[in-house]
Parts: C-alpha cells; structure tokens; sequence
C-alpha cells in the first residue's frame, strides 16, 4: 500500500515587487494557513518517507512555515520539475520514488496538483473527491491511498481520496469570505 499526500502551497503575494513568479513569497494568510495546516499534519500523525518539493520561493517557504507547525522539518527533496508541471509530469516524478518509500509528500501548484488528483481518483457521488472538482485552495492537502507495492504502479483512477483539508476546515477566517 503506498499513500500520496499532496499540498499546494500557501497564498502568496504580488505586491509587484518581484519581477518573476517563481520568487513570490507567501503573505501574511499565507504563513498562518502553512502553520495551522502543520499543526493538522502532526495532530493527524502524518509521516512521511520522502518529499518532493518545488523550488518556488512559495514553496519553500510553505514548507518552512508547516515545518514550525509540524514540530519538525520535511527535509525535502527540490524538483524543479513540479514547478508549474501538469498531472502527466508530476505522475512521471511519483513514478520515479523509491519503492523503499510507502509514503511520499509532494508539494508543489496548481492547476497540476488539483488535475492529478481528479485523474487518480474514480468519479464518485460521495466523497471528498467533489470538494477537490469545486476548488483545490492555496494550503490545502489531499493525501490517497493506493493498493500497489511500486510508485510505478499508480495510475488513472487507481487511488482512493482518504483526506482533503482546505485552511478554511481549520480555521473558517482562512477562508474565501474573510480577508
């Protein structure tokens, strides 16, 4: 069995100060959701065996943010190749993880993150899996489950949506109606 947590990174800025988006940094809403969604993290008991992670400065620094929440860093491993990647790429990464490891943090964007997910998991009528079809928010985590023994056996609608956590089912001021 392995098990595929995947987060978008938290709500960044454009103040214009930056002139590419690879270097926006997270703002304020952003490095609380990242802190409160490391707290989850430690409180669900969340572990990982490897971690792929964006270079993007909101990237690392999401990750720095739920590494305080967490009680720990997640000493990731950086793939440019999740910047910006569509689900075929970011398959093509999850494909190349250590079989040694059962479970694998991927954290990287959107509208890559929110397409591999639809794409791995079937239709269903119930589910989280209808959250993730309305909007995968900035923050937000969908960790699946699959019944297979190598990274290289997870495909199309083979996983199954055992958890998807938005800021906002945290914390409600994190969410679309506040500021």
């Amino acid at each position: 069995m392995k098990r595929l947590t995947l987060l978008r990174h938290a709500k960044s800025g454009d103040d214009g100060t930056v002139a590419r988006d690879f270097d926006r940094p997270l703002n304020a809403k952003g490095r609380r959701a990242a802190r409160l969604l490391g707290r989850h993290m430690h409180d669900a008991a969340l572990r990982f065996d490897a971690v792929f992670a964006s270079p993007a400065i909101r990237v690392v620094e999401t990750l720095q943010e739920v590494a305080i929440g967490y009680g720990a860093s997640l000493s990731p491993q950086w793939e440019k190749r999740i910047y910006l990647a569509d689900p075929g790429d970011i398959l093509e990464l999850i494909h190349s993880a250590p079989d040694e490891a059962e479970s694998l943090l991927l954290v990287g964007h959107n509208p890559g993150l929110e397409q591999l997910v639809l794409m791995l998991v079937p239709h269903s009528k119930d589910g989280p899996r209808g959250q993730v079809e309305i909007k995968y928010p900035t923050a937000s985590l969908a960790e699946m489950t699959f019944a297979v023994d190598h990274w290289r056996d997870v495909e199309e609608e083979n996983g199954t949506l055992v958890r998807f956590v938005r800021p906002r089912d945290l914390d409600p001021e994190l969410g679309p109606d506040y500021s």
